[in-house]
This record gives structure tokens, sequence and C-alpha cells, in this order.
């Protein structure tokens, strides 16, 4: 079957509000085995809408709109659905009352235009919405499908999650079916070089092998589908195998939920180590990494950011000769930062950072986005050079993911 993505909402076509919607439903659909083939925005024009709507009807089996089902006069989704479709909107019980519930026990006052989000198309499948006012909706014309879902993220996805994708599983013609998947997450390798070891992973058609870029990482999504999730995970099971065996220790995680400074700390806490940070270009997000993942306090010692020249002498002792004649972004700097953070902090691992995030410092010898990064694991020490490409943004996000991927490959290096 083919799905047709439309997000409503003119704050999406001024830029004011980032469309991950579109992103994160393309993928879900990807995985159910639906063919995606177009993705619209459109504003909050109900003539624009519909003309979409009836565009999308006569070459997708299935329309999934999002946003446009809020309680104001700018929310026009539910009703232009319901003028293509030839249908009436008619007040739902039963999402009138939660409505009201939602509200009663939040001690808020319910408005009148609030009571809006509680009419329904005649014939729609009224989907319940647990996290926000604004029930989903399926309708059905001609043998085709439109799904409306709410605009915001938290309402969206567990929607989609709990109660949307079930329901397009049971449409596929085959009979209901499961879909399961298993994400090969590797650090430290290129996508085009990941990709070029997965040529004849990727022609498999169930499961199925994707790759997907992330900053410092390559993610590969192994999906399949059967009638019982456990003929699926038997069908995922060997091509995870196989990924492990080519890529070796550069998979860091074969689960879906875990993530690089997940693994990082969970490497810490097994050989029983310490850590410390010592940043200057990134400002403290390799720390603020780590200590995203629970119970990090138990191998976590301290941050240094150490920004300016002064700050790298006084927190971590980096010589003042050392930096008069290499620089501040140097290999020599990077590895006196993290022997001076281990010293300081008494830790078994230090990683420093140091390096030109721009737009403005660099030079020719120097440009922007050349990092140097140096670990310290138990006496040894490590010192890398990186050339980042993008924003200041980007190559600040891609030091800390490669800060992070070479604490690891240390920690492996010495312990295994």
């Amino acid at each position: 079957m083919t799905v047709e993505l439309i997000c409503v909402g003119t704050e999406l076509l001024l830029g004011n509000i980032v469309n991950t919607n579109a992103a994160w439903l393309a993928e879900q659909c990807a995985a159910l085995g639906l063919s995606c083939y177009y993705q619209t925005v459109v504003g909050d024009n109900a003539q624009r809408l519909a003309g979409i709507l009836r565009t999308g009807l006569e070459r997708s089996d299935i329309l999934i709109l999002s946003g446009g089902l809020g309680p104001t006069q700018d929310d026009l989704t539910k009703e232009t659905a319901a003028q293509v479709c030839g249908r009436k909107l008619t007040e739902d019980a039963r999402s009138l009352s939660r409505i009201e519930e939602y509200f009663r026990e939040r001690g808020l006052k319910m408005t009148d235009n609030n009571r809006k989000q509680a009419l329904v198309p005649e014939g729609a499948l009224v989907v319940d919405n647990d996290n926000g006012t604004a029930p989903g909706l399926i309708l059905e014309k001609d043998g085709k499908r439109i799904i409306l879902l709410p605009g915001p993220p938290n309402e969206l996805i567990p929607m989609f999650e709990k109660k949307i994708a079930p329901y397009l599983l049971s449409l596929d013609p085959d009979g209901p079916s499961v879909i399961y998947s298993r994400t090969v997450k590797i650090c430290g390798l290129g996508e085009s070089g990941v990709e070029a070891m997965i040529t004849d992973l990727e022609a498999l058609s169930n499961p199925t092998v994707a790759p997907y870029a992330k900053t410092g990482e390559v993610h590969l999504r192994v999906t399949a589908r059967a009638a019982e999730e456990k003929e699926a995970k038997k069908l995922v099971k060997p091509v995870v195998k196989e990924l492990e065996r080519r890529f070796g220790r550069s998979v860091y995680t074969t689960k879906n939920e875990v993530t690089l400074e997940d693994a990082v700390v969970k490497l810490l806490k097994k050989h029983g180590l310490t850590v410390s940070t010592v940043e200057s270009c990134t400002g403290g997000l390799a720390a603020g990494r780590l200590v995203n993942v629970p119970g990090v306090s138990d191998v976590f010692k301290t941050g240094f950011i150490t920004y300016s020249n002064k700050a790298k002498r006084k927190l971590v002792g980096v010589k003042k000769e050392t930096l008069e004649r290499y620089g501040a972004v140097s290999p020599e700097t990077a590895r006196e930062m993290a022997l001076g953070a281990a010293k300081a902090s008494g830790a078994d691992v230090t990683v420093s950072v140091t390096g030109i995030a721009g737009p403005d410092g660099g030079s020719e010898e120097k440009p922007v986005g050349l990092v140097y990064m140096a670990c310290f694991v138990c006496g040894n020490v490590w010192v890398e050079r990186f050339q980042f490409k993008g924003n200041r943004a980007k190559v600040r996000e891609a030091s800390v993911a490669a800060a992070l991927t070479l604490m690891r490959g240390c920690i492996l290096e010495v312990f295994g």
C-alpha cells in the first residue's frame, strides 16, 4: 500500500517550527512496509488543503495528516477532511467527556472553543488521545483511508505507536502481521564506508536492512514482517549477527533504545572506571551527553570547561610554553588537557576537546572545524585530529560524538 504524508500548519511554511513529524512518520511508515511517494506541507487554508486531499486520494491508498485539530478558528483539518468526504460533523459524546475530564483533572477551565474538538465526521473511527484534547480520526472514502493526527509530537507519537500502527498492520491484504526491528548502531565509521560493506544485505526483502546516518554514527535498522513476533525475531537475528561480524568493535549496541553515551557509561561501569571531561570548543556538551545517562553519578567525577588559555593553565595545568609555541588548538595542548584533568580529578579516564568551531578564528594552517582530542585511560594517552564541516553547531555536535567514540575505543584498547 502507498501512504502520503500531509503536515498542516502555516507555522511550518514560515519556518517557525521544524517539521519533525514528517521525518518521524516517514520512518515509521517505511518500517511498516508502506511506500511513501509524496509529502506535503500546507498552511491553514481550507481551499488549498481540500485540493491536496483530493489529489492525494487519487494517487495514494492512505493519507496521514498531522496538525490542525486544535480548538482555534484556523484549525481546519477535520472540517476540510469531512467536506472532501461528504460527511457532516457531529458531537462525539465520548470525546467530549474525555476533554472535560482532561481539564477537570488539571484544575483548568474548559472554554467553549474546546468543545469544537469533540466534533467528528459522521462514520469516522475516533482514536482516543491519552496525552491531549484532540482525538485522532480515521475516515474511509472509496476504499481509501484518511488518518488525522494531532500536531504536537508528544501526542502524535504515542497515538501512532499504540493505535495507528496496529490499525495499519491490520489492513495488510495478506492478513494481519507484526513488524519487528532491531537497530545495529555503529560509531567511528562513515556512512559511505558502512554502506559499501552491506550492499548485498540491502538487497534483502524480508528482513530489510536500511542505513540511517546520524552525527558521528551510522544506524542499520533490520526489520522483518511475519505473522507472529517470534517468527519475525527469527528472521532478524541472523542478519544482526552477520552485521556484528562484519563491523566488530565498531558496533556499540544492537538495542534500539541504547545511545552512544549509554554504551560508554556501561563500559566504564563494567571495568570499574571513573571519568572526567575537559572541554574547550564544546563548552561542556560532552559532559552533558554523559550526564544524560541515569546512574552516571557512579562513574562521572567532574567536567572542566577550559575555554580560555588562562582556564587551561589554571584548571588543568596546561603549560604556558605549550600554549605559546603550539597554540590552544594543537595535539600538544589536547594531550596536556587530558593529562591535567586526570591529575586534577583523579579520574581513571579523561577526554579533552579543543578546536575551532567557527565561524571565525580559522586560518590557512588551522581552518574552522579543526579539532584535536586526547583520551587518557589509566596512564595511556591517545591524541586524534579531526576536520569537521558545517556551521558552529554542527562542528560542536560532531566533536562530542567523536569524543565519546574515542573514549569508548581507548577503553576497549586497554581492557578489551
